[in-house]
């Protein structure tokens, strides 16, 4: 295979590129594109040699476009309009507006990519703005596959679902010439698109079931319910996945006074902290407002391993203040570094941050970026032979549904 010729769109920090590249595809990214100033600075620091566009999608003129004679997308576009936290706004939210552009400059490119990439968050599975992706690949001619992937597919011990969608144009529509006037739409039905959307719909469902309580669990935290508690068991039990140790840093090389977590963030959130230990085999999925924010922002590390944490949680809203403080500081709780929180998404070594860039700020920028494993795995089923065959489906439906055991 000829070297690809790679369009990078909403190129973030680079994880998509680093996908490429750990993918073992040969191929070059020809432009990245990207607003975000801070993730540019990034991005920049790690791909010097790479051409990075600082401009909104929507006002790259169509010839620009053209001259890059790209083989392949890859994106990431904007989440908040199709997030669960969100207001859910969709097509109808601006920052929708650049995704819908790239629809409509699809089917006018002189040349059509062969292959096509795209990831986001879970939801983006049942809207319109997916839809409207169906209806356009159906209709320049690509065979599509759509799943749900978590890292710990991968083997990684980081509870991520995100959405994928991969595309490859069919053999028999490979010579389609395009225009101004785009692809034929003739073939394409509501009726097929909307079927797709509704069965990842249902899996996306079972996929967040927790398992039945199980009355033998014990709870350990005020807001943790037994379902909570054996499905954390569950997942520390899969031997598929690696242990969180194998991703962290080695300790003389982190000033722990700046991860530590404060008194009066154990004292106020302390019963709602997601705490794993070296040798669990989960976490949960680190957010943008990591190292800010504590509820639902991703795990913390329990450092000192000398006391249980069932030791220190049973029946603590029975005590003072004060006594509270002193039983949880036993166990020597940190946030993740930055450096760790890129090792569970899959960043390699070689990747670093610009000295200038703060601690709050790596959070942030890794929260709005991918696990790049994942999608390294799907680059290499989409340039495989077998794409869009019966064994192509299998090894799809392998990697996106093993989530639902874990």
């Amino acid at each position: 295979m000829e070297s690809l010729r790679v369009l990078e769109l909403y190129s973030g920090i680079g994880g998509m590129h680093y996908a490429l590249k750990e993918s073992g595809i040969s191929a070059q990214v020809v432009a990245a594109v990207d607003i975000n100033t801070t993730a540019n600075k990034i991005y920049r620091h790690n791909f010097p040699d790479t051409p990075l566009w600082n401009k909104t999608i929507e006002g790259i003129p169509l010839d620009d476009f053209n001259k890059l004679s790209f083989d392949m997308i890859m994106m990431s576009p904007p989440c908040q309009p199709f997030t669960r936290l969100g207001l859910q706004g969709d097509v109808a939210d601006p920052r929708c507006k650049s995704f819908l552009f790239i629809l409509e400059l699809l089917p006018r490119l002189c040349k059509l990519p062969t292959y096509i990439l795209l990831e986001n968050v879970k939801g983006f599975e049942s809207s319109s703005a997916r839809d409207y992706l169906i209806k356009t690949l159906s209709g320049c001619g690509y065979t599509y596959q759509e799943c749900m992937i978590s890292p710990t597919n991968v083997g990684v011990p980081n509870s991520r679902l995100r959405y994928f969608l991969v595309a490859k144009m069919s053999a028999e529509n490979s010579s389609i010439q395009t225009s101004d006037k785009g692809c034929s739409f003739s073939h394409v039905t509501d009726s097929g698109f909307h079927e797709r959307s509704s069965v990842l719909r249902y899996k996306c469902q079972n996929i967040d079931q927790p398992p039945e309580d199980n009355p033998n669990v014990h709870v350990l935290y005020k807001r943790e319910t037994q379902m909570d508690s054996q499905k954390k068991t569950n997942q520390n039990k899969d031997l598929s996945v690696q242990q969180i140790q194998d991703y962290l840093e080695p300790q003389m090389n982190i000033d722990m006074e700046l991860y530590l977590l404060k008194p009066k963030t154990l004292l106020r959130y302390g019963s709602i902290l997601d705490i794993v230990q070296p040798h669990s085999r989960r976490s949960v999925c680190f957010t943008k407002g990591y190292g800010r924010y504590v509820e639902g922002t991703g795990s913390v590390l329990q450092c000192c391993m000398e006391n249980e944490i069932s030791s220190v949680f049973t029946n603590l809203d029975q005590l003072t203040e004060e006594e509270k403080l002193q039983k949880m500081l036993k166990l020597n709780l940190r946030y993740f570094t930055p450096r760790e929180v890129a090792n569970l998404m899959g960043f390699p070594q070689s990747f670093s941050f610009p000295e200038d860039i703060s601690i709050i700020q790596q959070y942030r920028v890794l929260g709005n970026s991918l696990n790049v494993l994942v999608v390294a795995r799907l680059l290499q089923l989409m340039s495989s032979e077998h794409f869009g065959h019966s064994e192509g489906e299998k090894q799809f439906s392998v990697l996106g549904n093993e989530y639902q055991c874990s």
